[in-house]
């Protein structure tokens, strides 16, 4: 199996709800369900790939408050080079909505200052030689995304695979977030992003053709693929041709993370050299069953070998 590691933001999450309707200012309700758990991309894809009994690497940064101990303590042996700065860790609260959709406060904290220095601290790209490394968070963590070239050109160096996931921007799809977005993919040698930013990014209304267009600014032999939600999700890879799989039919209990669980599932599965068809069912799959289950669960060390026969 080919080496994976994750970069990028991890976080507090304290999720909960469900709240129908919205409070009025100045008012209290009580929900059913509160948890307190490990959040942000990283973070959630790091939890999949260790529910799956996949190898890997984190690098990452917390504050240094008792949030900051929580993340590492829960982490362990992996985040013990982890850097602790000054800043208060970021949280987020997620208020879940009945149709499992949800609403995020999140607060700044410690993100922001995730530096290159910080990840190379942690990553050894001598193993992680022929790899993948998921980077997360692009929005979020400020000082290293001023360093993504510098970040390429290192994994280039050591014949990594990056595999981005920007997440969602906080001003948006603006036209500058756009044009940066496309220029980091353009380093890239697999796009994760769900349908809106697809569309959004190619300016094509159709996932299908958005995602060859965006597949034609990546490097040779570069996968797309779109993740989209219940109707399951499609990619392009190296032939050019669409590969589309449907996604299993669950009671949704919290969609919080499944697009990030997706990602591990993938790659987890790409690392064992499954086709991308393969590949493509894993990731719905363990997603699928994560955004159903509550405590969350991910199928066990088994899974992401049965899921990409």
């Amino acid at each position: 199996m080919r080496p994976l590691a994750v970069l990028g933001n991890v976080n507090v999450d304290l999720i909960l709800g469900p709240a129908d309707p919205w409070p009025k200012a100045g008012t209290e309700i009580i929900v059913d369900h509160d948890e307190l758990r490990v959040g942000g991309a990283a973070g959630n894809s790091a939890l999949a790939w260790e529910g799956l009994g996949v190898e890997f690497e984190i690098a990452a940064n917390v504050g240094s408050d008792q949030f900051g101990r929580w993340l590492s303590e829960s982490f362990g042996e992996r985040a013990a080079k982890w850097p602790v700065r000054p800043e208060q860790t970021t949280l987020s609260v997620g208020i879940t909505h009945p149709d499992g959709e949800r609403t995020f406060f999140t607060t700044r904290g410690h993100l922001p200052r995730f530096t290159l220095d910080d990840v190379l601290t942690v990553l050894d790209g001598a193993k992680l030689t022929g790899g993948y490394a998921l980077l997360c968070g692009s929005f979020l963590t400020d000082d290293l995304t001023r360093e993504y070239d510098a970040f390429f050109d290192w994994a280039d160096q050591h014949g990594v695979s990056v595999a981005l996931d920007t997440g969602w921007p906080l001003d948006g799809w603006t036209i500058k977030n756009c044009e940066a977005t496309r220029r980091w993919l353009s380093r890239c040698a697999i796009a994760l992003l769900n349908e809106v930013e697809t569309t959004t990014l190619a300016g094509l209304d159709d996932p299908t053709k958005a995602a060859a267009e965006i597949r034609s600014h990546m490097p040779d032999g570069a996968i797309v693929v779109v993740k989209r939600g219940p109707d399951g999700a499609l990619a392009i890879g190296a032939d050019g041709q669409c590969i589309s799989v449907a996604a299993p039919s669950v009671k949704v209990v919290d969609t919080i993370g499944a697009g990030d669980v997706f990602n591990a599932g993938f790659l987890a599965a790409l690392a064992q050299e499954k086709s991308l068809g393969a590949c493509l069912k894993a990731g719905t799959e363990v997603a699928s069953r994560a955004i159903s289950t509550l405590p969350r669960t991910y199928g066990g060390p088994s899974a992401s070998e049965d899921t990409a026969q």
